[in-house]
């Protein structure tokens, strides 16, 4: 069943006109209604392409977070084969909401590393919502310290609405961890490279994202806090999310502007929840294109380019 938003609501209304029309002619041969939910489907798909045409930042951040987009399992699936899970930080526990392992992408070896959100309520609190506690981005730097070890490139998948702000994570170091694994980011000789699939928030995210290249899919956001968040500090006034969604400048389009983005993957029409296939085929093209680009340098070329990437940030304007 589709899970509609709440700007799509009209759409929902003529989808679900139609489906009534075919359940109605399934209960009874003698009717014909075909003709009339064909056009109800062609007003739809009119629709669909009008909504999704011109999306404001606070609507491109609800489709970010859409609970059927594909997450970081899904892409691991589709994606890599001979997936060998590696879980624990070696010094407290495992962290479910960020998964690692290694793999081959077309073949090649890799490290794959990513946050996952889970896709029921039973996995959403198993992955704790993809917030990390300190172990998930001490795991993570494990897991790049053993790619470098072996000369093995790093994908990361982010989808994360931040590191999870509980008591007992920064009793632990919530804020060290996120520094170390953003740090080891910058450090690795090997190639790194990120996708935003979903949603890219706070520092949670930045500790995975420091990379050589950044690729963000159409509709994903990526920011220093989340809109919300970002109304309650400025406005004291969380309802005007809207207003801070503008202001962040969190859009893939955006960021790809400010030179934050290197890459914008489009989405087929509607959004990644709408062809899931489609969506991490052309993330499949864009990984392997960027692999190519990248391979052959050595890592004191690497470090030194990844570098002057994020000292040069901000030289670009909107």
């Amino acid at each position: 069943m589709q899970n509609y938003l709440e700007f799509e609501k009209p759409l929902a209304e003529i989808e679900g006109k139609a489906e009534e029309l075919r359940a109605m002619a399934r209960q009874n041969n003698e009717v014909d209604l075909e003709k009339e939910a064909l056009a109800l489907d062609e007003k739809a798909d009119a629709l669909l392409v009008e909504i999704y045409a011109e999306l404001t930042p606070w609507r491109k951040c609800q489709v970010a977070r859409h609970p059927d987009r594909p997450h970081c399992s899904d892409y691991i699936k589709a994606l890599f084969t001979e997936y060998t899970p590696l879980a624990g930080d070696r010094n407290f526990a495992d962290d479910f909401a960020i998964l690692g392992g290694l793999a081959r992408f077309d073949g090649q070896p890799v490290m794959v590393i990513g946050h996952e959100k889970g896709h029921d309520t039973k996995s959403r609190l198993h992955h704790n919502f993809g917030m990390a506690r300190p172990e998930g981005y001490r795991k993570a730097i494990r897991l790049m310290d053993m790619a470098e070890r072996f000369g093995l490139p790093i994908i990361t998948l982010i989808d994360t609405a931040g590191a999870f702000p509980g008591k007992g994570a920064e009793e632990r170091g919530q804020s060290e961890a996120i520094a170390r694994s953003t740090e080891k980011c910058l450090q690795v000789g090997v190639p790194l490279i990120s996708v935003i699939i979903g949603e890219g928030g706070s520092g949670g995210a930045v500790a995975l994202a420091t990379s050589d290249r950044l690729a963000m899919l159409e509709h994903s956001i990526y920011s220093v806090i989340s809109p919300e968040g970002c109304a309650s500090i400025l406005w004291k006034d969380a309802g005007k999310m809207r207003e801070a969604a503008e202001a962040l400048r969190l859009t893939a389009q955006d960021l790809q502007k400010l030179g934050v983005a290197d890459v914008v993957i489009p989405e087929p029409v509607g959004g990644a929840q709408r062809d899931r296939e489609a969506t991490m085929e052309s993330v499949r093209v864009e990984i392997a294109k960027l692999l190519v680009e990248l391979s052959g340098k050595k890592p004191a070329q690497l470090r030194k380019q990844r570098r002057k990437r994020y000292l040069d940030l901000g030289s670009k304007s909107l």
